[in-house]
C-alpha cells in the first residue's frame, strides 16, 4: 500500500482543522478515548456539535486562539491508501513553517471560505505550492452551507482561482476545485445530495485515486562516509555510504565522482549487510567501485554522462527564516547534500510579494518569512540541479556560522 503526502493550507477560520478532523472521523481513524475527549471539550465550549477541529490543534495556544501555529503530521489510512497530512499554518507570520511542512507533499489542499472568495492569503498558499512544484493542487471551497450551496458562488471562486494559477510559472500542476462543507461533511467522503450540480468526485475519492508522482531526477548520492575497515579480513575493502537522493543505480553502471570528475564502475551495492543489484532514491546504501579513487564526505556520486554543472555562482529562491535581517556582506554556511561550505548572498534580485504576486524591489536585507530571488556565491563549486529538474538535489539551507541557526531554505533556479 503506497503512502500519499498531503499539505493543507488555509486562512484563519476557513475550516481547515474541521476538514481534517472530519476526514479522520469519517475514516474511523480516531480512537475511542480521543473521541470521548473531543466530546467533553466540545461540551465545555458550549456548542451543540462535535468540534472535530480540536483533533488537529495540538498546542494550547492553537486551541485558545483557534489558529494553526506549528506543523502537525497527521496519519490515517483507507483500504486503498495510507495518508500523511502536513497540517501547516496559513498566516504570513508562519510562512517558513508552511514551506517546511509542504516540502515533501505530493498534493496541496487549499481551503477557501465560500463567503470570502480568493483573498491575499490564498495567493500566498498557492504561490508556495507553485514554488515547491507540488504536482496536484486541490482547492476546497468550504462553508458552502453558509452560501446556500450556491453553484454561482462556487463557479466564480473556481474561475478566480484558475485565473490566479495562470499568472504563475509552473503551469503543469493539476488543479481541481471542489465545493465542500467541512462541518456537515458535504463532498468530503461521499457525494453531497445538497449540491447535485457538482458532478466531480468527493475529496477522499479524489485523494485515493490520484497517481503517486514518479520521483524526478537523475542519480545523485551525496557521500556521507568512506568505509575502510581496520581488520585483516577486510583490509582491502573500500565502500562509500550515503542516502540516494534521487534516481537509480545498478551494479555495472558507470559513476563519476564530483568534484574530482573521475569515473569508475559500480561493483557492489550493500544495504543492511545484504548485497543487492540495484538501489533507488531514499535508500541508504554502501557502494563499492572498481577503482581506488579519493572519495570523502561531501563528494557526490552521479551516473556518468548525467553530471550536473559544477559552479560557484547560483540563482535561487530563498525563504528567510531568521529574526536577524539577511546581510549581503556577511558570509554564511551553505548545506547542500552532505557538503557544508562558506557562501554569500551577493544580491537580492527581487522580493516576492506573495499576497499580490508582484515582484518588489528590495529596500533592505530580507526579513523573517520573506521570499526572494537571490544570487549566491559559494567558496567551492557545487554539483547542483535546478529545483524544477531535481528537487532532491536542487535544495539547500543557509546556516549562521556563529549561532548555528538555520537562517534560510533555498531552491536553485
Amino acid at each position: 500500500m503506497d503512502v500519499f503526502r498531503i499539505a493543507t493550507a488555509g486562512s484563519v477560520d476557513d475550516g481547515k482543522s474541521t476538514l481534517i478532523g472530519r476526514l479522520l472521523y469519517e475514516t474511523n481513524s480516531i480512537t475511542t478515548d480521543k473521541l470521548e475527549a473531543i466530546e467533553r471539550a466540545s461540551q465545555r465550549k458550549g456548542i451543540g456539535f462535535l468540534d472535530l477541529s480540536l483533533l488537529t490543534d495540538g498546542l494550547v495556544a492553537e486551541r485558545e486562539q483557534g489558529i494553526t501555529i506549528d506543523v502537525a503530521h497527521i496519519y490515517f489510512n483507507t483500504p486503498k491508501r495510507k495518508f500523511i497530512i502536513a497540517d501547516s499554518p496559513g498566516h504570513v507570520e508562519y510562512t517558513r513553517n508552511m514551506i517546511t511542512g509542504a516540502s515533501r507533499a505530493q498534493t496541496s489542499v487549499i481551503l477557501v471560505d465560500a463567503r470570502k472568495g480568493i483573498i491575499e492569503q490564498t495567493h500566498r498558499h498557492y504561490f508556495i505550492a507553485n514554488l515547491l512544484r507540488i504536482p496536484y493542487v486541490i482547492v476546497c471551497v468550504n462553508k458552502m452551507d453558509l452560501v446556500n450551496y450556491s453553484e454561482e458562488v462556487f463557479t466564480k471562486i473556481k474561475n478566480d482561482f484558475l485565473k490566479l494559477s495562470a499568472n504563475l510559472p509552473n503551469t503543469q500542476q493539476q488543479i481541481v476545485v471542489i465545493p465542500v462543507s467541512s462541518l456537515h461533511g458535504d463532498n468530503l467522503t461521499t457525494q453531497s445530495p445538497k449540491m447535485p450540480w457538482f458532478t466531480g468526485e468527493p475529496l477522499l475519492t479524489l485523494l485515493e485515486g490520484l497517481p503517486v508522482p514518479t520521483a524526478r531526477g537523475k542519480f545523485r548520492m551525496p557521500v556521507q562516509l568512506a568505509i575502510r575497515p581496520r581488520n585483516e579480513s577486510h583490509h582491502d575493502y573500500r565502500g562509500y555510504a550515503g542516502r540516494i537522493s534521487s534516481g537509480k543505480i545498478s551494479v555495472g553502471d558507470s559513476v563519476t565522482v564530483l568534484p574530482s570528475g573521475r569515473s569508475s564502475k559500480v561493483t557492489g551495492i550493500h544495504k543492511n549487510g545484504q548485497e543487492q543489484s540495484t538501489a533507488t532514491d531514499r535508500e541508504s546504501v554502501t557502494i563499492t567501485i572498481a577503482d581506488n579513487i579519493d572519495i570523502s564526505r561531501g563528494d557526490m556520486l552521479v551516473r556518468t554522462g548525467e553530471e550536473p554543472t559544477l559552479k560557484t555562482e547560483h540563482k535561487a529562491f530563498i525563504c528567510w527564516m531568521d529574526g536577524n535581517v539577511l546581510d549581503t556582506v556577511k558570509s554564511y554556511l551553505i548545506q547542500h547534500g552532505t557538503q557544508r561550505i562558506r557562501a554569500k548572498v551577493t544580491q537580492i534580485t527581487f522580493v516576492q510579494d506573495t499576497a499580490s504576486l508582484q515582484q518588489v524591489e528590495p529596500t533592505s536585507g530580507l526579513k523573517m518569512n520573506e521570499i526572494a530571488q537571490v544570487k549566491v556565491k559559494t567558496a567551492k563549486p557545487l554539483p547542483v540541479d535546478t529545483y524544477s529538474e531535481n528537487p532532491a538535489n536542487g535544495t539547500f539551507i543557509l546556516i549562521d556560522e556563529f549561532t548555528n541557526n538555520t537562517v534560510a531554505v533555498g531552491f536553485f533556479e
